[in-house]
């Protein structure tokens, strides 16, 4: 009894998270469940849930990658980025986190298609991922057209917020590179008053840095949606201090 009762002492509590994105949309494809059935198990970067990792044990990278970087891409949507990175660094490991199950099937036909070996998929929320990923291990991270929340009351929803950015400078390695891409102006204005409050240097030299998109792009549906509708993508670098 005694050493149950130590055991709940030290064991880590489990934070309160709402979350307020879609988790499932229409019904899945039959090949799509045949996707998450039998390849997203082999996929996982490890024991990231809480029933699964109750002491929040971190990852084993050096296991799932080997000795290669590891970049991380937060919500990969569709997965196209996540692929096209994945094949044109073979030498870097890539994790994407994604809670929208129709996206994560979606990226396992792809990786199934391009026959990538170098990623790893966790089909949950991005903040219990970093629970779990060890301090300064991360060498690039990714976030890609998110939800924009336009509302003014729903701000507090974005991902630049810092309950996002704290855990993600924790794993970010020093001189880590941060990109963030979107076509929400007010959402450019609350990245650039956020990143820098938590150990991020913004890159931009000159207009041209945030209106053109890096030389290794693809773009994405989103962007492709943004610019039919008139709206105007920003491509911001940040690097971790």
């Amino acid at each position: 009894m005694r050493h149950a009762k130590a055991l709940a002492m030290t064991d880590p509590i489990r934070p309160r998270r709402n979350f307020y994105g879609r988790l499932k949309g229409k019904s899945l494809k039959q090949s799509q469940k045949g996707y998450i059935e039998q390849d997203l198990t082999d996929l996982s970067p490890g024991p990231v849930d809480w029933e699964a990792n109750p002491t929040r044990q971190p990852l084993d990278l050096t296991g799932l990658f080997d000795t290669k970087p590891v970049w991380l891409e937060i919500g990969f949507g569709g997965g196209e980025h996540m692929v096209h990175q994945a094949n044109a660094n073979p030498d870097v490991g890539i994790i994407g986190c994604e809670p929208y199950i129709n996206g994560v099937a979606m990226l396992l036909g792809k990786i199934r298609r391009a026959e990538v070996k170098n990623v790893a998929v966790h089909p949950g929320d991005v903040r219990d991922l970093f629970d779990v990923l060890p301090e300064a291990s991360i060498d690039r991270a990714f976030l890609l057209y998110p939800d924009p929340w336009p509302k003014t009351r729903h701000h507090r929803r974005r991902f630049v917020t810092p309950e996002h950015l704290k855990p993600l400078a924790r794993v970010l390695k020093p001189g880590a590179i941060f990109r963030v891409a979107t076509d929400i102006e007010d959402y450019v204005r609350q990245t650039l008053e956020q990143v820098p409050r938590h150990g991020f240097e913004w890159l931009a030299e000159c207009a041209e840095d945030w209106r053109n998109p890096w030389e290794d792009w693809i773009p994405t549906r989103y962007e492709q949606k943004a610019l039919r509708e008139g709206r105007v993508p920003h491509y911001l670098t940040f690097r971790r201090m």
